[in-house]
């Protein structure tokens, strides 16, 4: 062991022997990461007991040092937790800050539980474990408001509304359906944080600065205590990757932008040229000067916040393009964007759930939107194909059908038969229970289509995944 005796005891900075001067105090500033790492705190403890047994199990530090080091890492924690630890600009990070109060606490002991490890390798473990445990969130709070997606999405299986391309009036399906939509596009999503849970889920401890260390470790036993599946393969792979933290933030901002589009059809549906739901009150704000206002102030704060998450994404692509390996100082810089994505997305994920639950649906509203804008054209035209006519003729029929009906003002429904059959002679009395909601409804009937009955399916299916999730 080297001998620490001569050591300035009023040194702070680790390396400060090798230098002549002491720090700037601006740069001490711009380069301290404290601010906002002491959020790693406690898996920088986890990291540091299972470090400290494995030294001592492979004879690299005594076991009286591994107890004085665990009770007084131990302390340590309940100080943090308290709010009773002093963070020090001085010691510049979390890792820095714990281990000189550690000495302080237990001297000599204290100094040695950084053997065989580095602050490279020491980051990039905390990260993965707070970046683990908050990945278990965040798919747990998915699971939440798809819970909420499937539970307004059965309480309308069967109410009419337009569907939309282009933002037109295109085809009727039911609110139940539209909704399920968005329980699809978070399912992917949780299963994307699943599989990334996967690949952050590896130690990379004992990597030390790059190249590993000459002391005789057992990684292995550090890993399965901290419950890694297994350690990363290359050290310099180890202390400079960074592909977890981006993976994270990529999953994170499509879980965003699905978000981002729901909430712009919750501001469209819920205004009053729409006039579909009604968000609660708790969600919306008002107008400082136009007291009728009522404005969805969630869903667009949803929708500007994507923007945000997108952001950090490029920042952190950005951050690691150029890097030579292995570690840079540079990483430093992947903390804020990484933290700042997780507090935005599992808020947005916890405060859509509740929001959901007190949406308001006004189905005359949605119905009467769906009789808008020729929206059985399409169930016309399967109805002259069953009836044994090409479909682009029969497209062309219904094309011109449409062109008469929008002449006089009104829908297909409300032409007379006589009038219908001027177009196509296969026309007859039958057509129009093809031309109502529930008709075009209940013709999408297989699965994947808005069918009332295929709607309560999916719902079945979608609470049966999450009752396994």
């Amino acid at each position: 062991m080297q001998d620490n005796s001569n050591t300035n005891a009023a040194q702070t900075k680790t390396w400060s022997g090798r230098f002549s001067e002491p720090v700037a105090e601006l740069v001490k500033r711009y380069t301290a990461s404290v601010s906002f790492d002491q959020r790693l705190a406690e898996f920088d403890i986890q990291g540091s007991l299972a470090h400290s047994r494995m030294l001592g199990a492979q004879g690299i530090i005594s076991q009286e040092d591994v107890s004085a080091i665990e009770k007084g890492l131990n302390e340590i924690l309940q100080e943090i937790r308290s709010g009773n630890f002093s963070w020090s600009l001085d010691l510049e990070d979390v890792h820095l800050n714990i281990e000189k109060r550690l000495t302080d606490k237990i001297g000599d002991a204290g100094k040695r539980l950084h053997t065989g490890r580095s602050r490279n390798d020491q980051v990039a473990t905390d990260v993965r474990l707070w970046l683990r445990a908050t990945v278990d969130d965040v798919v747990t709070n998915i699971r939440q408001l798809q819970t909420s997606i499937v539970d307004l999405a059965d309480a309308h299986f069967d109410t009419a509304m337009p569907g939309f391309t282009h933002l037109q009036v295109a085809q009727p399906v039911t609110f139940g359906h539209h909704l399920l939509a968005y329980f699809e596009m978070l399912q992917r999503d949780a299963g994307r944080f699943i599989d990334a849970r996967k690949r952050i889920n590896r130690l990379p401890l004992g990597a030390a600065a790059l190249a590993g260390t000459s002391y005789p470790i057992n990684r292995e036993m550090v890993a399965e205590a901290l419950g890694f599946d297994g350690v990363c393969e290359n050290s310099l792979d180890a202390v400079s990757d960074r592909d977890f933290a981006i993976e994270f933030t990529a999953a994170a901002a499509l879980v965003m932008t699905h978000l981002s589009r729901l909430s712009e059809e919750f501001i469209l549906w819920s205004s009053p040229r729409f006039g579909f739901i009604d968000i609660a009150d708790r969600f919306c704000t008002g107008s400082s000067i136009m007291p009728q206002k009522k404005n969805p102030d969630v869903p667009e704060l949803v929708r500007g916040k994507t923007g945000r998450v997108n952001g950090h994404l490029v920042a952190l692509l950005t951050l690691m393009k150029s890097q030579p390996l292995a570690y840079n100082k540079d990483n430093q810089e992947d903390k804020e964007p990484l933290f700042d994505t997780a507090d935005t997305l599992l808020v947005t994920l916890e405060i859509y759930a509740d929001m959901l639950r007190g949406i308001e649906v006004n189905k005359p509203a949605m119905r009467a939107a769906a009789t808008e804008g020729f929206a059985t054209a399409t169930d016309l035209a399967d109805y002259l194909v069953k009836k044994g006519l090409p479909f682009r003729d029969a497209h062309e029929v219904v094309a011109l059908a449409v062109r008469h009906a929008a002449g006089k003002g009104c829908d297909l429904p409300d032409l007379p038969l006589a009038e219908l059959q001027t177009f196509s002679r296969k026309i007859s009395d039958d057509v129009f229970a093809v031309l109502t909601l529930e008709g075009s409804l209940a013709s999408r009937n297989h699965i994947g289509g808005t069918a009332p009955n295929q709607v309560k399916a999916a719902i079945q299916r979608a609470r049966k995944s999450l009752g396994a999730a």
